[in-house]
């Protein structure tokens, strides 16, 4: 069973045929699918699956706290089962290609706290932006 399946069963979450399938689409490391990728998978497995159930489930997948939605710029969201280890991303420029990455330390010690203007830090997102191999490959 994926560690996405194992967390929401935790949870109490009640697993019909088409969440499942949308959680198994998701498994898997450096996976950041839109959510219409999601449902071509899942459609793929069960045929039957709408594109509306599958924006449902996601919504309560974030929600749970369970996915993460990723935003890096102005193309879809996607969507990261990898919502329990903290990471940044790395994200190609040219392609959109996505991947977790994990530095060493701790962002928000490298905030000063002269620049934290007496906000009470909650999390960072960092964003990695350049050329992935494949079109470096290709340019």
């Amino acid at each position: 069973m994926s560690d996405l399946l194992e967390r929401l069963r935790g949870r109490g979450w009640r697993m019909t045929a088409q969440r499942r399938v949308v959680a198994e689409v998701l498994d898997g490391d450096h996976v950041h699918l839109t959510a219409d990728e999601v449902h071509s998978r899942a459609v793929d497995r069960l045929p039957e699956i709408s594109r509306a159930t599958v924006y449902n489930t996601l919504g309560e997948m974030v929600s749970l706290g369970e996915v993460i939605e990723v935003s890096t710029d102005r193309r879809a969201k996607r969507y990261d089962p990898n919502a329990h280890r903290p990471h940044h991303h790395l994200v190609c420029a040219n392609c959109g290609a996505i991947r977790d990455v994990h530095p060493a330390g701790d962002p928000l010690a490298d905030l000063p706290a002269g620049e934290r203007f007496g906000f009470m830090i909650s999390g960072v997102e960092m964003t990695y932006r350049g050329i992935c191999p494949n079109c470096a490959a290709t340019t």
